[in-house]
Formats: structure tokens, sequence, C-alpha cells
């Protein structure tokens, strides 16, 4: 398949020119997905699906134009080239647009030391579906569970990314899935929860009868739950959802929104906003990991880099065009589809864990919230003020006490990231690496 994709980036590259491009980068996608669903106890849905995409952006001094197709054929290549050239010309002018330079960019990477895709090759649907029988299966087999949505999924994408700048490079990843959402009760007093896992190898999975069991086990736990109680209380954030927060803090810090000035992080460049001894550390490069990468969607090296050391905030998340927007260096971090310019983001994140475990934040927290599940979101992305809907269990004593729904976890981000105090339960093959977390002093809105 790669050197398939090669050959068309190298195409559109070649057709760009002759339509008068000065510069251009092709981007050649290539992928297969199949899925099984089962529902009470019935095949849901079976499907398969793979396909093509190339996209070409194309630059005429600092005017830039992107477009895309799923037809690979001569011809389209050809209008398609035509077309982004004819598209650029008529753009505004975009003084930070343009190609990496050739010193900048990535060469001699090792993808066999990635080890992104399963050599097992795609499995038999029949093989899926026993899969999600079986998780399906170990939920029902634990007493109160009614009903239960299992599913497997297998999916392969390769990617070639070329420009004439002499880049050119490509890689592939797979990725097999297995999840549950379990049932039980009627009416207004049904409960649900879920359990899922996916892997890059399919022998790494953990076994459907862990995930089943877990789902069902989750779901009998949130019985019977009621509004907590309003006030001030603490809060840990379970390991299942304790990576929005950081999440938030890297949309944050990302380049476009620094640029344009409307970030509540704006101005925290080399000051402190996570707690003395907790870093935040992206890796592009471990291994057998669904978000590792070579190369970025400009054709720069990945490398790992600390973006905040010991709670001190060491720099942006850029790309090409929002570093020179800023006066700085791309930070290697550009990511694009077929069909739009490259834009900053992130890949692997590992966040400090602590030395403790989850119950012992628990313990450490006395009566407070054990947040499990976040619905909703309302972010104000340029003060940082922060307002989530949440479900979980109360804690007294600093033991589960019982379930709770339908309440409002409300703080200001920039403050509440000063306070964490993390666990050390982050699971390993995660991409985003963040343990549970505790944080005091939030306002909840429960009864």
């Amino acid at each position: 398949m790669t050197p398939r994709l090669a050959d068309l980036s190298h195409s559109l590259l070649d057709a760009a020119r002759k339509a008068g491009a000065d510069s251009a980068d092709a981007l050649a996608v290539a992928g297969t997905a199949v899925s099984i669903e089962i529902r009470k106890g019935a095949l849901e849905t079976a499907e398969r699906s793979e396909g093509v995409e190339i996209g070409l952006r194309v630059l005429i001094g600092r005017r830039q134009a992107c477009v895309s197709a799923s037809d690979t054929s001569d011809a389209t290549i050809r209008a398609l080239a035509e077309r982004a050239v004819a598209m650029a010309r008529e753009a505004p002018e975009d003084a930070t647009a343009g190609l990496a330079e050739a010193g900048q960019l990535a060469s001699g990477w090792d993808l066999s030391a990635l080890d992104l895709a399963d050599p097992a090759g795609e499995p038999e649907a029949a093989v899926l579906e026993a899969s999600a029988r079986a998780v399906e299966a170990a939920a029902l087999e634990v007493t109160g569970i009614t009903q239960v949505e299992a599913s497997a999924a297998y999916s392969q994408r390769a990617i070639h990314l070329a420009a004439t700048n002499g880049f050119s490079g490509g890689y592939g990843r797979t990725s097999t899935s297995l999840s549950a959402v379990a049932f039980t009760g009627q009416g207004t007093e049904m409960q649900r929860d879920h359990a899922g896992e996916g892997r890059i190898y399919a022998s790494d999975m953990p076994s459907a009868q862990e995930i089943g069991r877990l789902a069902a086990e989750r779901t009998l736990a949130r019985v019977g739950s009621v509004k907590p109680k309003t006030g001030t209380y603490p809060v840990v954030y379970d390991e299942r959802v304790a990576a929005s927060l950081v999440s938030h803090l890297l949309s944050a810090i990302n380049g476009t929104s620094i640029a344009r000035g409307s970030s509540w992080a704006r101005d925290l460049l080399g000051k402190q906003v996570l707690p003395a001894g907790v870093s935040l550390i992206e890796d592009p490069l471990r291994p057998r990991i669904g978000s590792s990468r070579p190369f970025d969607g400009e054709g720069l090296a990945t490398r790992r880099r600390e973006i905040v050391a010991d709670g001190v905030l060491t720099g942006w998340v850029l790309d090409l065009s929002t570093g020179r927007k800023l006066g700085m260096a791309s930070t290697g971090n550009a990511s694009r589809g077929t069909s739009a310019p490259p834009s900053p983001s992130t890949t692997n994140i590992d966040l400090t864990q602590g030395v403790v475990s989850r119950d012992d934040l628990l313990k450490q927290m006395g009566t407070g919230l054990l947040v499990t599940s976040m619905i909703g979101s309302t972010i104000n992305p340029t003060t940082g003020d922060y307002s989530r809907g949440a479900s979980g269990f109360w804690v007294e004593n600093g033991q589960l006490a019982y379930p709770v729904h339908e309440c409002t976890i409300a703080g200001n981000l920039r403050d509440m990231l000063l306070r964490i105090v993390p666990a050390n339960d982050a699971r390993a093959h995660l991409s985003t690496r963040v343990p549970s977390i505790l944080i005091d002093g939030m306002t909840l809105a429960g009864a």
C-alpha cells in the first residue's frame, strides 16, 4: 500500500508544478475498517469500508489553497491541481504560509522501532463477531444486567506525505478495539455504564470476559444514584476522566489560540501552571501507541519534550505557521488531513504520576465527590472558567458512600491546575497517560 501512496503523492506534486504552483505538498491516505455490533443478542451491524483519499496544498507566493478527492485517476489528479492553483491565485496572502526549509525536515526515522502495525493483519468478520458476543455474554453473566450493547472493530490506515521541498515519507498503523455498554433497571431507574479497550496489536488486548465484567460492575455500581450536596468540596477525577483536565490545558497552549490572543494561558509562558514537581511530557516516539509518529504533518521530525517542566510552562504547541506568527520555531506538532492546511496538535502525553493510589486520594479527601463520567462542557477559552456535568460517587470519611448523578462541577482552570494532586494509577498503554487527580475547593451544584 505504501508504494502506491508514494506514487500518488508524487503524481500530485508533478501535476501541481505543471499547473503553475510555486510549491506544494501532497498527502495520500488509504484505510480499511471493519466493525461488528451486537445488541440484545442479535447482530445489529456488520460493516466494512475501504478507500483512498488524496489531498493537495499548493502555494503561489504566500497564497495557498487546499483540495481533496477520493478518485485517484490521472484525470482527477490533473483537474485537482489546476483547481488548487486557480483557487490559490484568488486567495488572500498569508505571510506565515509556506513549506519547511530543507534543513528542517525529518530524515532517518526508524519505523520498526515505533512498531505501529500488527503483522497479524485483518481478522475475519466472524472472529470480531465472536469477540463481541463474548463481551456481551460476560456482562450478562453478572446478576442484574438486563441488556448489553457490544462492539468489536479493526482498522488499518497508511499515509504518505510528499512536498516540493524534498520531503517524502509514510507509515501505517493498525487498531483493534472491543467495548460494551451494560444496562440495568427500567424507565427512569435505568442505569448504564461502559468499558472498552483498544490496542495496536490484537495480542495485547485484555480478554473479552474482563471487558464485559467491568462494564457490568460499573453499571450495577450506579444503581440508586441521587444528586449530591451543593457546596464547596474537594473532587477526585477518576483516571477514566482525569485526562480531560490536561486536554483543557493543551487546548489553551495551542499555537492557534495563542496567536489569536484568545487563550486564558496567553500570558503564562515561563510561569507556574502546575504544582512544583509535576511535569507534562509529550513523546511521539513511544512504541505500539496509537498516536506515535516519526514526523509531523509538515515533514518535521517529532521528538520528546517537556511542555511543562517542574510545574513551569516551557513552550506552546506550534506548527510552522503559528510559529512564524509568534516569532518562534515549530515544535513539530503539525497535524493535517487531506482537505485542510496543517494545524497544531499534540500526540502522546504523560502527566507526572504521584506516589499514592486513588484510594489514598479518597482518604486524603475525606468528604467530597469522586467523578467517573462527565457530560457537556462549558469552558470559557478566554478566562478559563470551567463548568461540567458529572456523575460518580459521594465519598464520606474516605470511603465510597453512594452513587450520584446530575451535578455540575465549577471552577477556574488556571487556579484548578495549580492545585492538582496526582495518584499513581495511569494506564501504561494509553496515548494520554494521566492518573486520578484530586483538586480541593471545587463548587458543586447538586440537590
